[in-house]
């Protein structure tokens, strides 16, 4: 044994790195039978959802599998273009610093709060692609670890105010392993060759106790006074929204063990928080309805799918919760039959569910509707008899990357609205922009109308173009959507388009500039749903300066009220939100 252990060692300290190896080999086609072989009986036992961190084998197995690791896995940086160099990380500032440089005036009523946004900044300079005898595997666009990016806005007792930017890492479990240790340590598992994604769950979760890393960079989000960051491969982290410091886990007293979606909705009426979990294996997805206080589960239940669909969202009404199954799917089975783990399938069902109240799986009613990739929901509400959804779809997916051979930006959403008649079953789908070609994404809403009937919305505004040499897409511009108002345009010249497509406002940025993270930002005493403000992180390739830019919604088309100089680069992410808070209270 003694002799065998040395060995290892020896030949796991050989600096020179394996090349890729082509699925053509011999070599590679023995290894990817050997891990389909180990996989198939091993795969079972894996816990592929979200656990505590647990120590899955001795220290001196652990040291045997890094070493293993460190020798037959070569970890490479993902490259950019020059195009993408605002999607490149960079450090934390360590501590606040006081703006100074405001174009324009922030407006007398705006509230006291904190503008934050999430994104990912990937550690160790960038995302990463893995080599090794069992073929490639890569993270995708949408990982990274996440980093909240905050702007605060205090006023004085004179009128004045004090702007204050900071940035911090969200610190998950996974993130102070590897910053611990000061180097990549999980092997990249969504992307790649079959063999090399299903090695690379089992080497990470024996060595950690999971299969891939917590990345907590999607969205941020309050209930009962808390605030949280969260991704939907794990659950929520409570973050203190003065200082960004990451505090706990939240896993509501225990009560909820397994992943949460990036968009819970608070239920009008009641308060409760409703989330959804999504998993890889059984059940595929489960919904919970957190109480108003934030204390305890009040409801849980199996949505019973048979499929484990890759659902971002979940919609809310005054008496139902709305569930979409659409045919892009998280699916191990054909992962071990060599296909990839992440697919969007045309060819497959889609559906829409709603769900009463405190039901269970039983108290769906499922509207079959046309097949698309919806990952943003605007809202949903009920008009009479019939639940109302409106999204951003497309017709097919940007993860884990798009079909770039495909035409007309399939991958692209546009605004839309589905129909749902509870008493006849019948499905009413329509594009709400008609036939203007324009792609959205990111919508938000006045926060008072999540679940009611509402007459407004605005999305950051896609340029195709800006998107059309790499993966990402970019948001050259601004929307603000007028549902109960037709298209002027098109009424002069087509009625029945006119009577399909809605009135739009645009407010487009200067070229080469895109924003990330737009929020809605109600007035201060505001009586009516459109009067307030949208913030959104501004930056110019240009220039390489970025800025957070304060719009008028009820003069959407005109001048930006206020440009405020970030005094560093922000790159481009995902989800942000605006926090009304007391600073007395900090």
């Amino acid at each position: 044994m003694a002799t065998s252990y040395k060995t290892f060692l020896v030949n796991s300290s050989v600096k020179k790195r394996p090349s890729y190896v082509s699925d053509n080999s011999l070599h590679y086609k023995i290894s990817q039978f050997l891990v389909f072989k180990l996989i198939k009986k091993v795969l079972p036992k894996v816990p592929l959802q979200i656990n505590d961190v647990h120590k899955t084998v001795s220290t001196t197995a652990a040291k045997l599998l890094d070493a293993f690791v460190d020798s037959f896995f070569e970890f490479s940086d993902q490259p950019l273009l020059p195009s993408q160099s605002n999607f490149a990380p960079v450090e934390e500032l360590g501590e606040a610093i006081l703006v100074t440089s405001i174009h324009g005036r922030i407006p007398d009523d705006f509230p006291e709060g904190v503008y934050i946004r999430n994104g990912p900044n990937p550690l160790f300079g960038g995302l990463k692609s893995t080599n090794s005898i069992f073929g490639r595997s890569s993270h995708i666009w949408v990982e990274g670890e996440g980093m909240l990016h905050a702007l605060y806005f205090k006023r004085s007792s004179h009128g004045s105010w004090t702007v204050i930017y900071n940035n911090k890492y969200v610190e998950t479990d996974t993130y102070k392993l590897e910053t611990q240790r000061n180097k990549p340590m999980f092997i990249p598992t969504i992307e790649g060759d079959s063999p090399a994604i299903l090695c690379s769950y089992l080497l990470n979760w024996l060595r950690f106790g999971k299969v891939n890393k917590y990345i907590s960079n999607t969205n941020v989000f309050e209930h009962s006074g808390k605030y949280y960051s969260v991704a939907e491969n794990h659950i929520p982290q409570e973050i203190d929204i003065f200082t960004l410091k990451t505090l706990q886990n939240w896993d509501v007293n225990g009560a909820w063990d397994r992943p949460f979606t990036s968009h819970p909705k608070k239920a009008p009426g009641t308060g409760e928080l409703i989330t959804l979990g999504v998993a890889a294996t059984k059940p595929f997805a489960v919904i919970g309805v957190i109480s108003a206080d934030g204390k305890k589960l009040v409801h849980k239940a199996d949505l019973k799918l048979n499929r484990s669909t890759l659902c971002h969202e979940i919609g809310v009404t005054q008496r139902y919760y709305v569930i979409m199954d659409f045919p892009l799917t998280i699916d191990l089975n054909r992962l071990l039959r060599g296909g990839p783990l992440i697919k969007y399938n045309k060819e497959e069902y889609a559906r829409i569910g709603v769900m009463h109240r405190y039901g269970d799986a039983n108290s769906i009613k499922w509207f079959e509707v046309e097949p698309n990739c919806t990952f943003h929901i605007i809202n949903s509400f009920e008009d009479g008899h019939e639940v109302v959804v409106r999204g951003c779809r497309s017709l097919d997916s940007l993860i884990p990357g798009p079909d770039m051979s495909l035409k007309e930006y399939e991958w692209l959403s546009r605004c839309y609205e589905w129909r749902l008649n509870m008493q006849t079953g019948e499905v009413k789908e329509k594009d709400l922009c008609g036939a203007n070609v324009v792609y959205m994404d990111f919508p938000m809403i006045h926060g008072n109308f999540v679940g009611i009937k509402n007459r407004f919305a605005y999305t950051q505004v896609v340029d195709p173009l800006a998107g059309a040499t790499h993966d990402v897409p970019k948001y050259g511009g601004l929307a603000k959507l007028y549902f109960e108002e037709s298209c002027a345009e098109f009424s002069m010249r087509n009625k029945k388009q006119s009577e399909e497509a809605i009135r739009v406002e645009w407010h487009m940025f200067e070229k080469n500039t895109y924003c990330s993270g737009a929020a809605f930002v109600p007035r201060d005493g505001g009586l009516e749903e459109d009067d307030g403000w949208i913030v959104a992180f501004v930056h110019s390739e240009d220039t390489n300066i970025s800025e957070v830019h304060i719009i008028d919604t009820k003069k959407f088309c005109g001048e930006t009220v206020a440009k405020i100089t970030i005094p560093s680069r922000v790159p481009y992410g995902f989800h942000g939100a605006f926090m009304p808070i007391a600073f007395e209270a900090q």
